[in-house]
C-alpha cells in the first residue's frame, strides 16, 4: 500500500455558482494537483466539504476524479461516518466506481467508547475488500481514538495505516512503534508532518499540497533521505501558510486561497460560509510570499 503514496492530498470540492457540485473544475483541480506534486487524492474528506454532499454527488466525485488522473495517482475515498452500515454502503459504492481505498474517520456525534470504534472498523474492512485508513481528528470529531485501540486495528489485515490528526506526539510515536512493519502513518496536519516523519512515520494527508505539493512533497524527501537541514528549511518557510490554512475553519481559508492564486473553486456550502476580513488580511500576507505550485493560468501569465 506504499504506492498510495507519501503525499496525498484532501482536495477540495469545487462548487459552481448555483451551489451545485463542479464536476468539471472537480476533474481540472484533481489533474493540478498530481501534476504538483501530490501522489494521490483524498476525495470527499473533511476539506471537500463531505457532511454537505449528497450520496450522488460523492460518487459522482469519486467516478469524476478516477477519470481525470487515470491511474496515475491513487483515489482514496472518504466513504466512513458515524453509521457502520452507511459506511459499508457508500464504500462498496464507491469501489465500483474504481477508488483504491477507503478513508475511516471516527464516528463523530454519538461518541462511541473505544470498544465501540474498534468494532465499527473491525466490521467495515471485514465488509468492504479494500485497504482502509483510519482517520483520528479528535478536534472535529469530539472523540479520540487511543493509541491502544489503533493498534489493535492495524492487526486486521486491510486497516493499513492511519492518518493522526491529534497532534499528540507520545500517543503517534507509540502507534509508530507498536504497530506492525508495513502499518504507515499519515500526519493529518502539515505543521506536523516533519515532526511524525522523524518519529518514523510516513507521510502526510495535506490541505497546503493544494497549494504547495511540490514543496512539501521535497521537504517529505528531504527529511527520509537524510537531509534534515533542507527538511527543517522548508518546513520554516511553509509554515506560515499551514498556520494562516486554519486561521478560522478549513477549508474557507483554502478556498479564498485558491481563488486569489487565480484557480476559483467557487464558495462553500452552509453552514461554512465565505471568509472574514481578518482571515482573508492574514491568508494574502501569506500568499503575497509564498511560492505557488499549482498549475494554475493566472500564474502562466
Amino acid at each position: 500500500m506504499a504506492a498510495f503514496g507519501r503525499l496525498l492530498t484532501a482536495m477540495a470540492t469545487p462548487f459552481s455558482a448555483d451551489g451545485s457540485v463542479d464536476l468539471d473544475r472537480a476533474g481540472q483541480l484533481a489533474a493540478a494537483l498530481i501534476d504538483s506534486g501530490s501522489d494521490g487524492l483524498i476525495v470527499t474528506g473533511t476539506t471537500g466539504e463531505s457532511p454537505t454532499l449528497t450520496v450522488d454527488e460523492k460518487l459522482a466525485l469519486y467516478r469524476t476524479t478516477r477519470e481525470a488522473v487515470g491511474n496515475r495517482a491513487s483515489i482514496i475515498a472518504g466513504t466512513c461516518n458515524y453509521s457502520t452500515a452507511e459506511s459499508i454502503e457508500l464504500s462498496r459504492a464507491a469501489l465500483h466506481l474504481g477508488v483504491d481505498g477507503i478513508l475511516g474517520t471516527v464516528p463523530y456525534y454519538n461518541k462511541p467508547p473505544q470498544a465501540g470504534i474498534e468494532a465499527h472498523f473491525r466490521t467495515i474492512a471485514a465488509a468492504v475488500d479494500a485497504p482502509l485508513i483510519l482517520y483520528n481528528v479528535p478536534s472535529r470529531t469530539a472523540t479520540n481514538m487511543t493509541p491502544e485501540t489503533a493498534i489493535r486495528l492495524s492487526e486486521v489485515p486491510n486497516i493499513i495505516g492511519i492518518k493522526e490528526a491529534s497532534a499528540n506526539f507520545e500517543a503517534i510515536g507509540k502507534i509508530i512503534r507498536e504497530t506492525r512493519q508495513d502499518f504507515l502513518v499519515w500526519s493529518g496536519n502539515d505543521a506536523d508532518t516533519l515532526p511524525i516523519v522523524a518519529l518514523g512515520g510516513y507521510g502526510v494527508i495535506s490541505v497546503a499540497s493544494h497549494l504547495v505539493g511540490r514543496q512539501i512533497a521535497h521537504m517529505i524527501q528531504a527529511a527520509v533521505s537524510g537531509d534534515p537541514q533542507e527538511a527543517a528549511r522548508i518546513h520554516a518557510a511553509l509554515s506560515p501558510l499551514f498556520t494562516a490554512l486554519f486561521v478560522t475553519t478549513s477549508p474557507i481559508p483554502l478556498k479564498y486561497g485558491l481563488r486569489k492564486c487565480g484557480f476559483d473553486c467557487g464558495s462553500l456550502r452552509l453552514p461554512l460560509v465565505d471568509i472574514d476580513a481578518a482571515s482573508a488580511q492574514i491568508m494574502d500576507h501569506v500568499l503575497a510570499t509564498t511560492t505557488i505550485d499549482l498549475p494554475v493560468p493566472a500564474l502562466a501569465q
